[in-house]
């Protein structure tokens, strides 16, 4: 079983900027994709950036050239650095990973970190 366990959420005025962090634990071979999603309220919940192991990134356009993803495969962690952040950010993270485990393959949710961001 994989766990995922994020930090780094909080209140923020808006031009401000956060730092996620989520670290994967458990019975792990290897993580191909790790992710962050958020869900608004009222909204379904929305990709927001996604890191291969390779490093390749893709992010919502929303959020591009604002956000960036990153991680540390020998930690089994990955950042999402939030900078310019506007009020249509607020909602919960959400970390999200795949990969194979000593069971086979798995995909996995944190719990989720709330981000507001108001003045």
């Amino acid at each position: 079983q994989v766990q995922l366990v994020e930090s780094g959420g909080g209140l923020v005025q808006p031009g401000g900027s956060l730092r996620l962090s989520c670290a994967a634990s458990g019975s792990i071979f290897s993580i191909s994709t790790m992710g962050w999603y958020r869900q608004a309220p009222g909204k379904q919940r929305e990709l927001v950036a996604s890191i291969t192991n390779g490093g390749s990134t893709n992010y919502a356009d929303s959020v591009k050239g604002r956000f960036t993803i990153s991680r540390d495969n020998a930690k089994n962690t990955v950042y999402l650095q939030m900078n310019s952040l506007k009020p249509g950010d607020t909602a919960v993270y959400y970390c999200n990973a795949y990969g194979l485990g000593y069971r086979g393959n798995f995909g996995s949710w944190g719990q989720g970190t709330q981000v507001t961001v108001s003045s």
